[in-house]
């Protein structure tokens, strides 16, 4: 039996016993009381003829009652250790799920071990077993992330070395080399900001003061920069945005994580198709909507709801992606209180919602 049990049970079955002996002396001492009256005040009782009867025989005090006593210290010694045991068990049990927790075992539940309880202890076996599921899905995502990053730098990294060594063999083509190692080194360059990006979301450490931005001025930033990439594929890409439209965000980071949305279409679009942005103010309470339709083949069903994880490319990926920018947009919009996701379009397209709520 551990520490809490018998601080339980020595307290339960200590209140008891007072209780039992208060009682017990009350009872006692009225008892005595009203012996103590009676024998100090006789009452004169006569027979049918009129002659005194003697007065009855004098009793002693009664003894304080032993045998009630005995009998109710065993009844709630009984009740002292069921109700202890009741309560220590499942402490006991949750006390084993967070040593086993804490050596690494994130599999263990406590919820099954509280049986049929519908008490707080049993919510706080729950409420366990959610944060058992969260941290275990936390150590499988960073898991995975390492070995994606791993393979994600080992193809430069072959590069490099291969171009290290063909300019020790061929000093005449140091230049094409060097523009190699150059391409290469932008390459790593960018994983790695793209990593701190994300890192720093999950962490929380990228808050900035927050002002006042118009959207159709944002939006515009980005669809310049887009149409001037689609001008090599003669994309066409339509910006459709409600005027005076203010939102209360991190404009850099609002600024990229569209952005990355944008590009991702642009990549998916074949060439003289129409990449259409939208963008304004709906429902009640007010809340911002933000949409991206492309003229791409669209996702894979199955891959819809992993287009926002890190380092995930669908069967059809661009080998100039790292699958990292809508996992940064989903970041930055959760971080803004909103909501992203992505649906086909009925035909060929991709289609990505954005919704802010207006303060």
């Amino acid at each position: 039996m551990g520490r809490l049990f018998w601080k339980i049970f020595i307290f339960i079955l200590l209140a008891q016993m007072a209780g039992m002996v208060a009682v017990g002396a009350t009872f006692w001492l009225r008892h005595r009381s009203l012996e103590q009256h009676h024998t100090g005040f006789p009452l004169h009782v006569y027979d049918e003829h009129g002659r005194p009867l003697p007065p009855p025989p004098h009793k002693p005090p009664g003894h304080f009652p032993v045998e009630p006593l005995i009998g109710t210290f065993y009844a709630s010694l009984l009740a002292a250790a069921l109700i202890a045991q009741y309560f220590s068990r499942p402490i006991r049990n949750l006390h084993d799920a967070f040593n086993q927790a804490a050596n690494g075992k994130l599999e263990v539940r406590a919820g099954a071990m509280m049986g049929h309880r519908q008490d707080e202890l049993a919510d706080l076996g729950r409420d366990f077993d959610h944060m058992a599921d969260r941290l275990k899905a936390a150590m499988d995502l960073q898991q995975n992330l390492l070995h994606d990053v791993s393979h994600e730098l080992r193809s430069p990294l072959a590069r490099l070395q291969v171009a290290v060594g063909l300019a020790r063999q061929s000093p005449d083509k140091l230049q094409a080399t060097m523009e190699r190692i150059e391409m290469e080194s932008g390459r790593i360059n960018y994983l790695v900001e793209e990593l701190l990006t994300l890192s720093r979301l999950d962490a929380g450490i990228m808050e900035m003061p927050r002002v006042d931005t118009e959207l159709e001025e944002l939006l515009s930033v980005i669809v310049d920069d887009a149409r001037f990439e689609a001008k090599s594929k003669e994309q066409e890409v339509v910006l459709d945005c409600e005027r005076d439209l203010m939102f209360k965000c991190q404009p850099e980071l609002l600024l990229r994580a569209l952005e990355n949305v944008v590009r991702n279409a642009l990549r998916h679009t074949p060439a003289g198709k129409r990449i259409h942005i939208v963008c304004r103010r709906q429902g009640a309470p007010s809340s911002i909507y933000i949409s991206v339709l492309d003229q791409g083949p669209g996702v894979d069903p199955a891959e819809l709801p992993h287009l926002f994880e890190p380092f995930f490319r669908g069967a059809s990926h661009h080998a100039d992606g790292h699958g990292l920018g809508l996992a940064i947009a989903r970041r930055v919009i959760h971080a803004h209180c909103g909501e992203i996701m992505a649906s086909n379009i009925a035909g060929d397209g991709l289609h990505v919602e954005i919704t802010l709520p207006q303060s």
